[in-house]
């Protein structure tokens, strides 16, 4: 398992080694003690999964204090352009983000700690994606950002994706005040 950082300080890449064969394949999603050796000792208490079909965006999502979540995301099948946009006020990347694809071939998963919103599009139909959260979900600690927020500048490469109503209506970021 490779941990690689991104520009980003604590949003973290996972390159699990997958062994492949003409039987398919195997890896290691998660490694509590390779998180350790790595200086990462995280305690997960919740799974998620959600499935999506191609254009659905989700985000940009997050949980304040003092239910914040960390999240090791990863896609089981299908493919998405996931994104963590920091926002943690005292960053000095408060504001930006990482974007990257994680598919069910390239198995990379993204590590993203309390402090970050998050979202992706769906690349593909049927596409399955798990959380390994640190922290369990209460609706009233919830919080979101306009996912085509202008100062955020990501470019989803998509123009009218599929959004819960809750994601039309999400603040913008010169509106957001964080927690964090």
């Amino acid at each position: 398992m490779e941990i690689i950082k991104t520009e980003i300080a604590d949003l973290l890449i996972i390159q699990p080694q997958v062994f492949r064969d003409d039987r398919g394949y195997f890896f290691e999603s998660f490694s509590q003690q390779k998180f350790i050796d790595a200086g990462l000792d995280l305690n997960f208490v919740q799974d998620n999964e959600s499935k999506s079909q191609k254009g659905v965006l989700r985000g940009l999502h997050f949980q304040n204090p003092p239910f914040a979540q960390g999240k090791l995301v990863r896609v089981i099948k299908g493919s998405v352009m996931d994104v963590a946009v920091d926002i943690r006020k005292n960053s000095a990347t408060y504001g930006k983000h990482v974007a990257l694809e994680l598919n069910e071939i390239n198995k990379t998963m993204l590590w993203i700690p309390p402090g970050f919103a998050h979202g992706f599009v769906t690349l593909e139909d049927d596409t399955i994606f798990s959380y390994k959260c640190t922290n369990t979900y209460n609706k009233a600690s919830e919080g979101s950002i306009l996912w085509c927020d202008s100062d955020l500048n990501i470019d989803w490469n998509i123009e009218n994706p599929n959004l819960s109503e809750k994601d039309k209506v999400s603040p913008l970021f010169k509106d957001f005040v964080s927690q964090f």
